[in-house]
């Protein structure tokens, strides 16, 4: 398990095989409760590759000096990413409320 945030990751094993591949990871927010946003590709099992890019921000709470995860939202494609940023520009563009 991991015990500072910089250990955190979404690469994943199964049977010795990588079956998921951290590409980047950013972390937002550290601290008891840690944000950290990561790129990664699952292993398509059929065509024997690494499928396309996805993203996913993740909530982890620090208990008895390891990181566990407590929340997840995965962001499973690249027109979603940018529908979000879309968003996120438009809310951030018309300010904060009075």
């Amino acid at each position: 398990m991991a015990t500072t945030v910089e250990e955190l990751t979404v690469n994943f094993f199964e049977e010795g095989k990588q079956v998921v591949k951290e590409l980047d990871k950013v972390v937002l927010t550290k601290g008891a409760w840690s944000t950290v946003m990561f790129k990664f590709q699952d292993f398509d099992k059929k065509k024997e590759v690494f499928g396309p890019v996805k993203y996913s921000i993740r909530r982890f709470q620090k208990r008895n000096g390891e990181y566990k995860l407590q929340s997840k939202f995965n962001i499973s494609s690249i027109d979603q990413a940018e529908s979000i940023i879309e968003v996120l520009q438009k809310w951030n563009k018309e300010g904060q409320p009075e």
